[in-house]
């Protein structure tokens, strides 16, 4: 399995913290939220290569950090070659390009790279393996202004998503998708679908729509808490309730 941290984000909502200094290198009690990932995904025992895309603006950051890194996965940094949120790929066009400069055709994770969570990946995976589709690990916000920044999910029978919508203004649920994903290496091609059609490259919640009207997808929740670093807010929850 190959593991895929979008980092390519200028994450304009964190300003000033991130005029200089990418979100996922930011630090929670004395570590990056990236070290927290990374140390979720070793776990796991099956990833053999972890790459994480970043772009021109930060590319050194993240090359001078993996260099100082000791991890048991062998990292590779991938610079999608931009400069600013206006030329930005997107979300779903930085996981493409991974799969292209990787040429990836392994089963594979995608993990946000501002995400932080107390949970273990080991079910979900577990979860995974025994289905063959594609997974997304989702949380409930309790919260229904919370849950329109986010992608809002409704899973039926057999833990399949019978509904996605993101960033919804009129909420049905407040389950959120949180940015975790396996795909099976038989799906993996998907991602090329979807960027050649010309579709929105830019949050994978739009990709998730498309799966799920094409192949059955699965929903995988957790009630240990989840972070998500998109404000200054949040990021100071974090600082203060994670659980390493």
């Amino acid at each position: 399995m190959k593991a895929i941290i979008p980092c390519a984000g200028y994450a304009t909502r964190l300003y000033p913290l991130t005029l200089n200094q990418p979100k996922a290198l930011l630090e929670v009690q004395n570590q990056p939220i990236l070290h927290y990932i990374i140390k979720k995904i070793e776990a796991l025992g099956c990833v053999d290569t972890i790459y994480i895309v970043t772009n021109e603006k930060f590319s050194s950051h993240f090359d001078l950090w993996a260099d100082g890194y000791d991890s048991s996965i062998p990292l590779k940094v991938l610079n999608d070659g931009t400069m600013s949120n206006d030329d930005r790929l997107g979300q779903i066009g930085d996981i493409h390009y991974a799969i292209t400069q990787g040429n990836i055709s392994d089963d594979i994770l995608v993990i946000a790279g501002d995400n932080l969570f107390n949970f273990s990946l080991i079910p979900s995976f577990s979860h995974f393996k025994k289905s063959n589709a594609i997974v997304n690990v989702l949380y409930d916000t309790k919260d229904v202004e919370t849950i329109k920044q986010l992608s809002q999910v409704k899973v039926g029978k057999n833990g399949r998503i019978v509904f996605f919508e993101e960033k919804p203004k009129n909420p049905i649920t407040t389950t959120a998708s949180i940015g975790i994903y396996y795909v099976p290496k038989r799906l993996v091609n998907m991602f090329d679908e979807y960027i050649t059609s010309g579709k929105d490259a830019d949050k994978m919640g739009y990709f998730m729509e498309y799966a799920v009207e094409k192949e059955h997808v699965h929903g995988f929740s957790h009630e240990e808490k989840w972070f998500d670093i998109g404000r200054l807010e949040a990021l100071e929850e974090a600082r203060r309730d994670f659980a390493q």
